[in-house]
């Protein structure tokens, strides 16, 4: 069971993905929400049942969810978006807290893009963000996903500002030059995170 579970997090666009990479490659695991968000509607899960039954099959595919028509429904009506939200987070989170619990790496990093908007910062004993300027968010998030500029500010609109994030951080990895700088913070964090997690360890009863 790992001693520490860092929460890993940062705006869209800001290279989440690479960082959380880096401590893997480093022996770390990591527990992520999107993917936990898939597993938990997957075909003939009680969520997904619950889906249907709300929404009708309209929103599956091959009896897979369809995440685009679901998105469609749930948007055009806040209550909708409200039940949704409720049964997919605890859900979502109980899964998280459950794989932290279970990761045999000295610490696990919980990869959670929406920590701050979902006040998810009671999971984890620190919050580490990568953190980059709006203007390069919208310019890598733009080029990695073939989206214009425009719709790119509306989802970065929709998430916490660039400084509600890092006022919530413990951490801050500054990713805004190259590969072997983002390395070198990462190597002088992960030396950190294994200082916390041995001072984290049960004492061994004599």
């Amino acid at each position: 069971m790992s001693s520490l579970l860092i929460g890993l997090t940062g705006g869209i666009g800001s290279g989440k993905t690479t960082v959380a990479n880096l401590f893997a490659e480093r022996g770390i695991e990591l527990i992520d929400a999107d993917i936990i968000a898939r597993e938990v509607v997957a075909p003939n899960t009680p969520a997904l049942n619950a889906i249907t039954a709300r929404f009708g099959d309209e929103i599956l595919d091959n009896g897979q969810l369809n995440r685009a028509a679901l998105r469609q429904k749930v948007f055009e009506n806040s209550e909708d978006l409200k039940w949704l939200n409720e049964l997919i987070h605890p859900l979502v989170r109980q899964t998280m807290v459950a794989q932290g619990q279970k990761a045999t790496s000295p610490y696990a990093l919980l990869v959670i893009p929406l920590l701050v908007e979902n006040q998810l910062q009671s999971l984890v004993e620190r919050v580490l963000v990568v953190d980059i300027d709006e203007s390069q968010q919208v310019k890598r998030t733009a080029s990695r996903d073939n989206n214009d500029e425009t719709l790119v500010k509306k989802i970065m609109a929709n998430q916490a500002s660039r400084q509600q994030r890092l006022d919530a951080a413990d951490d801050i990895i500054d990713n805004s030059a190259n590969l072997n700088q983002l390395n070198q913070q990462v190597e002088r964090l992960h030396q950190h995170y294994l200082t916390l997690a041995t001072a984290n360890e049960p004492k061994q009863s004599i």
